[in-house]
């Protein structure tokens, strides 16, 4: 297929697009700023710009992977974030169904999810956040446009047809947390991979998955997250001491995180469930936090990217 890859020189789209050429489809890639996988310098809010990528380059299907992010609400006013994140879409979605495609993949979000009382850890247990969870109230105009962005989505296979997978995928971004600074960046990312985190690689494998699988499924919505294997049961003891929780299950933690000078977490506030795509869409995340494990018994390289440096790319 001719795939239009938008975001095309961001994190995910550098990992994605030559999967995607891997898999015998041919990619054009769209994104405000350049990169080696970037056919198209625009942005997907200009209607305009969008109509002429499928017109130029007869377009078979999307996955629609740019969006203004959070660290962007410190770069750019929320109008920007309404015109790429929600217009962008909409430009998008009505172009797909105009080109008559049968499939359109929305790289979505798991910080959607997160109201400020589920971040402020009011719970006193662990939360089991799934496709159900509810009610929605984001914190932040990232979190409300993306979804609004999947509103469309629905309404558009509603209406016209067009089957739409929505992926709302957990952290897999490779630059420090802005927001919590007290770990280093590899003990915080391993610590992430117990409940909200993936792989950049399992991100885009999922997307591959996804795109072979929409026409099949038609619309549904898919959180993405390394699978783990603490149970529901534990929730009240992770807010309490995920310590010992950690320990419970991989017997070891606590000596191969001393020995690399970092510490496990002594709370989780919530979890990211990713069984209904393991059972729905088939796709189950590699990387695990028993993979971080492996490498630290092994003195292995870490299985994910940390690199405080990246910024993603930006309107010139």
């Amino acid at each position: 297929m001719r795939i239009l890859l938008t975001g095309s020189s961001g994190w995910l789209g550098r990992f994605l697009a030559p999967r995607l050429r891997d898999a015998g489809h041919i990619v054009t890639g769209l994104d405000v700023a350049p990169g080696p996988d970037t056919t198209v310098i625009g942005s997907v809010s200009d209607r305009d710009v969008v109509e002429k990528v499928f017109t130029d380059h007869s377009i078979d299907a999307v996955i629609h992977a740019g969006a203004l992010h959070k660290p962007d609400i410190a770069r750019y006013p929320a109008q920007a974030f309404v015109d790429v994140n929600v217009s962008g879409t909409l430009n998008l979605l009505r172009a797909a169904t105009a080109a008559h495609h049968d499939r359109f993949i929305f790289t979505s979000t798991t910080s959607l999810m997160i109201s400020d009382a589920v971040r402020r850890n009011e719970a006193k247990h662990a939360i089991w956040m799934d496709e159900e969870w509810g009610p929605i109230a984001p914190r932040n105009v990232y979190g409300v446009t993306k979804l609004a962005a999947e509103g469309l989505c629905r309404i558009q296979y509603r209406e016209h047809g067009l089957n739409c997978i929505i992926l709302r995928t957990g952290r897999f971004f490779p630059e420090d947390d802005d927001t919590d600074l007290s770990l280093s960046g590899p003990n915080q990312k391993a610590n992430e991979f117990l409940g909200r985190r993936l792989t950049v690689e399992d991100a885009a494998d999922a997307h591959l998955a996804a795109l072979e699988a929409a026409p099949r499924i038609g619309f549904d919505t898919f959180i993405l997250a390394a699978p783990i294997p603490i149970q529901r049961e534990d929730a009240r003891t992770l807010v309490q001491d995920a310590a010992s929780v950690i320990q419970r299950y991989f017997p070891d933690a606590k000596e191969l995180y001393t020995q690399r000078g970092w510490r496990l977490p002594q709370s989780i506030g919530r979890i990211y469930d990713s069984s209904r795509a393991a059972r729905i869409l088939g796709f189950r995340c590699k990387t695990d936090f028993g993979s971080i494990l492996d490498a630290l018994r092994k003195g292995d390289e870490l299985p994910f990217t940390h690199d405080a440096s990246y910024v993603s790319p930006q309107w010139k």
